[in-house]
């Protein structure tokens, strides 16, 4: 039982809404969210962040309400994609900020007074939601863009603390994250106020709500606990049901069985009574008048029959509507070919040189902000590394970005993916994409409509069509976004793929499954140790 249901802060009432090219994002959706911390979960493309944006008003529902008790504060899962705000805009006081900054040069021109109000302390209380993030003070003018994925989500976060709303919506919140940035997140959040709606793929931050709600096939459903004891339920549940659709699967294997017996015996019964009548030993009339009986009897039986094994199988299909048969993403690394010497790419720190070759798994881990994009960023195209050394020493380099920000936002899937594969038929195209789970419509759809994993897949499409194909991936946080079904799945792929990888993760766990050969490190001195 939902554990805030009777003091709901948010209350949809039959939401739909639909893309402008008419395809459902959402259809029919009711539920609440109350006062506390829920952890809304579902798979890839459910609706999330389109049921997070509805509530937080981005997004007018097509059909239905969405009402709210309070104002509303959002974290958008694509944060990181506008990297020409600033750290002020981010925290959502650049307003009243240069207002004080103009009346303290001396400018009293009375809209900057009406711009501050009464927040005279509003540098001071940025600077201090800065340092509870982590972050430094002097960060405040600097654009996003000069920010780690990391320290953009903290100053957000920050920001959202500051305006004390009511009702929090955070999508995604630990994407970027650092170790110590998710324990600060973590300490934030147990002390959250109000009403904190949280999508997220992260357990150790999903164990830390008080509800977990689902967005499953159209029906938002709430559970009183965390996602552990959800998943629990969910479990067993579906044990239960799986044994009711085999039990269920037997009774329609019996009723069929039952009515071929029933069958073979009126045929049987038939053939008797008419090869009686032709040796003549029972009289004519008495014959007609057994055959019309054995037809009633026959209809009855055959009735009764039918209407049992209709009955099983109606119960059937009910049992088997209650077990998940959930698509899973079904990803096929191409094969490079790289031999077990050959040396693909060099990354060092002026002092010491690594060298990636063969099929090597290398993580580049380290702090938010010391640069670990900066130096992929180097190594794939030439850029500046910070007093850090790269050398590629392959042309055939795959790239996913942290921010997934190299698609074309107006153009749809299929353009985005077809600029990597020109040579390729649109309807291969379309096959592999339905591989992704990216389907029907929506291969039409603009990339700016996506989810975070519905970006992160079309991004990987594209990777992955490449031919040749890489002889080294190089991957910026690539569990960001994903459902937890999706990442086992990547996992698989990335165990089978024949060529170098180079990751940057804070998702330790991730890092664990992938069997790195080599950890790197890199130091806020910009040094490289190998861990």
């Amino acid at each position: 039982m939902p554990a805030h249901t009777t003091t709901a802060s948010v209350v949809l009432d039959r939401v739909s809404y639909a893309w402008p090219d008419g395809s459902l994002a959402l259809s029919e959706i009711s539920g609440a969210f109350g006062v506390g911390r829920t952890g809304l979960i579902g798979r890839n493309g459910s609706g999330k962040s389109t049921l997070l944006r509805l509530i937080a008003g981005e997004l007018v529902p097509t059909v239905g309400q969405v009402n709210t008790t309070a104002p509303v504060a959002y974290l958008p899962q694509r944060l990181t994609l506008d990297v020409r705000r600033t750290v002020a805009e981010l925290l959502g006081v650049a307003a009243p900020l240069a207002a004080l900054r103009a009346i303290e040069s001396g400018d009293v021109d009375p809209r900057h007074f009406d711009a501050v109000g009464d927040d005279w302390d509003i540098e001071a209380r940025s600077h201090a939601a800065l340092a509870d993030a982590g972050l430094r003070p002097e960060m405040l003018d600097r654009r996003i863009g000069e920010l780690s994925g990391g320290e953009a989500v903290l100053t957000a976060i920050a920001g959202i603390r500051l305006l004390d709303a009511g009702i929090t919506l955070l999508d995604e919140p630990t994407n970027n994250l650092d170790r110590d940035a998710r324990t600060r997140l973590a300490d934030m959040v147990r002390g959250w106020r109000g009403a904190l709606v949280v999508v997220s793929h992260d357990l150790a931050l999903l164990e830390l709500m008080e509800d977990t709600a689902e967005l499953y096939g159209n029906e938002l459903s709430v559970f009183g606990g965390p996602y552990s004891q959800w998943r629990e339920r969910l479990e067993s549940e579906q044990d239960a049901a799986r044994q009711a659709e085999r039990t269920a699967a037997q009774v329609v294997r019996r009723e069929k069985r039952d009515r071929i017996e029933a069958e073979t015996k009126i045929s049987k019964r038939r053939a008797m009574g008419h090869k009686a009548q032709i040796e003549k030993r029972v009289p004519g009339i008495i014959a007609g008048a057994r055959k019309r009986s054995a037809q009633v009897s026959a209809g009855k039986m055959r009735t009764e029959m039918r209407d049992r094994e209709n009955t099983a199988r109606a119960a059937h299909d009910a049992a088997e509507r209650r077990v998940r048969d959930d698509d899973a993403i079904r990803i096929d690394l191409p094969d490079p070919d790289v031999p077990s010497g050959r040396r693909i790419a060099t990354i060092g720190d002026g002092a010491r040189m690594w060298t990636i070759q063969g099929p090597e798994r290398v993580a580049l881990v380290g702090a938010n902000g010391v640069g670990k994009t900066t130096l992929l960023e180097a190594l794939i195209f030439g850029a500046n590394g910070g007093g850090l050394t790269s050398h590629r020493h392959t042309d055939r380099i795959g790239y996913l970005p942290q921010r997934v920000d190299g698609l074309d936002e107006t153009a749809s899937v299929l353009e985005n993916v077809r600029e990597a594969a020109s040579t390729v038929p649109d309807r291969e195209l379309r096959n592999r994409l339905a591989r992704f789970l990216i389907r029907g419509s929506a291969v039409d759809r603009q990339v700016s409509t996506l989810s975070g994993g519905e970006r992160f897949r079309v991004a990987l499409a594209r990777l992955l069509l490449a031919d040749p194909p890489p002889q080294l991936l190089v991957l910026d946080e690539p569990t960001n976004n994903l459902d937890i079904d999706t990442v086992d799945r990547f996992v698989e792929a990335l165990a089978a793929y024949r060529g170098a990888v180079l990751v940057v993760s804070h998702d330790d766990a991730f890092l664990a499954r992938l069997g790195i050969d080599l950890r790197i490190e890199l130091g806020s001195d910009a040094t490289l140790t190998e861990r």
